[in-house]
């Protein structure tokens, strides 16, 4: 049963060859002289083979309107139903002159990555990847055995790529050059695991990756003998060494209750989630924009008493009932905290102290690709005193205190700590 909107009819038919055929042979219907009301059916029978030579079609539809305003929405535009994957975000980037082949193959190479410690994360206590691999790592932290994997999955994925040229880790004390390729372009830097202490409680760990291109070949003639082991190494930090302006390209992967991949090429943020369906990236998110302000602040406050007085007067603030009402957040997780903050805004800090005078996260493959990506969604990023991307590097290590957050919620904090 049709209900509103037009009625359409149209009957064609073949006329027969012979001319023993009749129209008064054929039933005639009480409604013949009339279009068939809505719900009405009728089918046109011949009473023998001979009439079959006539074909009668009928074709009846009824459209509502609603149903043919949303048809035309449809054939004006894309699909409804229609999805992009990281893939072929990228080659349309790449289309588009906004990156070139090699940084598209680059990119791709880290989001296998990404899905490849993705399950490893999901089956870990399957696999009995829980717990310390009993080696202490060059930030003098106990290497757990999925940070070394990781590791281990990041580099491999990079090399195949045919396109990195410099590889430097948290997990490894210098750079890498790439023995397998001597045309690489491009510097990556990376945390494998960011907040690898919560695996074992199965919360929020994440990914988090920078790109630079490089100014020159890092990889040094094997057979010059004026070039000693270290003076080769050196070459390889100074180009590492750049400060966030330089970055091309900066992300995230964050491995939760779903795993989203977050990237920026420097045209805004964008968010793709892991389909375990295809196992592709879905593009959910474009142009992501941080609020200006937000309700959550995120500090380890168990270091309250070894902070900067001006700092404590800013958290006292942020805390006292009678001004604007504040919740605190902390997860131990740099990719947890600031994915929160992307959507609902806030400000995180991880400030130094009197036991860590230089602070606690590394400059060149943690603050930098936040920041990056931070202020890329209209934030900032800052020590404190200066803007996070505009520091160089002294070392590939490089501690640095770290505040970010959305804009007025970081001019706050500034004006307690001028």
């Amino acid at each position: 049963m049709v209900v509103g909107g037009s009625v359409s009819v149209s009957i064609s038919v073949s006329k027969p060859t012979s001319s023993h055929l009749h129209s008064s042979n054929f039933p005639r219907s009480p409604h013949h002289n009339s279009i068939p009301s809505h719900g009405t059916t009728f089918l046109l029978r011949p009473q023998n083979r001979r009439q079959c030579a006539y074909t009668f079609k009928l074709r009846c539809s009824a459209v509502s309107g609603k149903a043919a305003e949303t048809k035309k929405k449809m054939s004006s535009g894309p699909s409804g139903y229609e999805i992009e994957n990281l893939t072929s975000w990228l080659l349309t980037q790449e289309r588009d002159g906004n990156i070139d082949a090699e940084l598209t193959i680059v990119l791709s190479s880290i989001s296998l990555a990404c899905k490849q410690i993705a399950s490893l994360l999901q089956r870990a206590s399957i696999s009995q990847l829980m717990g310390s691999q009993g080696i202490i790592n060059v930030q003098g932290e106990d290497q757990r055995k999925l940070d070394f994997i990781a590791n281990e999955i990041f580099c491999n994925c990079l090399r195949s790529s045919g396109h990195t040229g410099i590889i430097a880790s948290e997990e490894e004390e210098a750079p890498i050059a790439v023995e397998e390729t001597y045309s690489g372009n491009y510097i990556v830097v990376f945390d494998p695991i960011d907040g690898s202490s919560n695996i074992a409680t199965a919360l929020t760990t994440g990914s988090i990756f920078g790109i630079y291109s490089s100014d020159y070949q890092c990889l040094a003639d094997t057979d010059d003998d004026e070039l000693t082991l270290t003076q080769k190494e050196q070459q390889c930090v100074v180009n590492v060494c750049q400060p966030g302006n330089n970055l091309l390209a900066a992300g995230y992967c964050m491995y939760s209750s779903s795993v989203v991949f977050v990237l920026s090429i420097g045209k805004g943020v964008l968010s793709f989630t892991l389909d375990p369906m295809y196992g592709e990236f879905v593009l959910t998110q474009k142009n992501i924009q941080i609020p200006k302000s937000g309700k959550i602040y995120s500090f380890n406050k168990a270091n309250y008493q070894l902070w900067d007085e001006n700092l404590k007067k800013y958290i006292d603030d942020l805390k006292d009932p009678s001004g604007k009402r504040h919740s605190s957040r902390y997860i131990g997780c740099l990719v947890g905290e600031i994915h929160r903050m992307l959507l609902y805004g806030g400000i995180y800090g991880n400030p130094s102290n009197i036991k860590s005078k230089k602070g606690n996260l590394r400059l060149l493959y943690e603050c930098a690709p936040m920041s990056y990506l931070v202020e890329q969604a209209g934030g900032k990023g800052t020590d404190g005193l200066r803007r996070i991307l505009d520091i160089v590097p002294d070392e590939v290590h490089q501690r640095v205190p770290f505040f970010i957050g959305s804009p007025k919620d970081m001019e706050k904090l500034e004006k307690y700590l001028a």
